[in-house]
């Protein structure tokens, strides 16, 4: 039987540390919209206290968590044990999303040292935390982690401006139609 937890203590933030992968879910607001969960490797996580955590968002073909973040703000984080005792740990909350031009982005930034680059980058205010047996899960070995992202970052053909713009001319609007990355003449509303 799984446990819920008050707050992240030592124990679960290291459980959180040594994953090499998690899970990130959410959804729209429509009943027809589409649920989505996108894994997330490298050093894309940060505790930032007992009940909150922030998340590195380095760009993809998608939008999705980015739209229902603007629309509804719920989502879901969930780590596996692949090695070590079996276990799974969620972490459920309300997020908000920082867009790379947005007030703030810089400071966030800063907590994933690793990363020079990002298109946005998530807090979770968690309101709840509860793990589960996770004997379903099977061992796995962590090989390396893909350089394909990492080489796309550093060519030097694509600077932030760059960068950014293909972010808003890829990501204007999630598969369901939401808004995502706002122009760069929108303000922040939310």
């Amino acid at each position: 039987m799984g446990k819920v937890f008050e707050v992240l203590d030592q124990t679960l933030i290291e459980f959180i540390q040594q994953q090499k992968v998690f899970f990130v879910a959410s959804a729209p607001l429509a009943a027809d919209g589409h649920v989505n969960v996108s894994p997330k490797g490298y050093d894309s996580l940060a505790v930032l206290s007992n009940t909150s955590v922030a998340w590195l968002d380095m760009g993809g073909s998608g939008i999705e968590s980015m739209s229902h973040t603007r629309e509804n703000g719920r989502m879901t984080l969930m780590f596996c044990a692949f090695t070590g005792p079996a276990n799974i740990l969620r972490l459920y909350g309300k997020a908000e999303v920082v867009q790379f031009d947005d007030p703030g982005f810089a400071e966030l930034l800063a907590k994933f040292p690793a990363h020079d680059k990002a298109r946005n980058i998530f807090t979770l205010q968690i309101d709840r935390i509860a793990d589960a047996c996770g004997w379903g899960v099977p061992f796995m070995d962590f090989v390396e982690e893909r350089e394909q992202l990492k080489l796309y970052h550093a060519n030097p053909k694509r600077d932030r401006a760059c960068w950014h713009d293909r972010f808003r001319t890829n990501n204007a609007t999630s598969i369901d139609g939401l808004p995502g990355i706002k122009p760069a003449t929108e303000p922040d509303t939310s």
